[in-house]
């Protein structure tokens, strides 16, 4: 089973990777920066564990391969 990250992880490290929060709606948070010379909008669930499948999307959304996010990720 792959590993799964709680949203904190997953804010933390995006925030490690120079996105800042825009904004929150309800359990949603919404994070902005650039990757590869591109501006990148994420959403995170603020939930305990996000679902391998919710992980994926947030990836494709910041355009970073899973390596690339586990190098923030520590």
């Amino acid at each position: 089973m792959p590993k799964l990250y709680t949203s904190r992880e997953t804010v933390n490290a995006f925030k490690r990777a120079n996105f800042s929060q825009v904004s929150q709606k309800g359990s949603h948070l919404k994070m902005r920066g650039f990757w590869n010379g591109k501006l990148q909008t994420v959403i995170v669930p603020i939930h305990k564990q996000i679902a391998f499948g919710t992980f994926q999307s947030i990836l494709n959304q910041s355009g970073m391969s899973k390596s690339e996010f586990e190098q923030f990720i520590k």
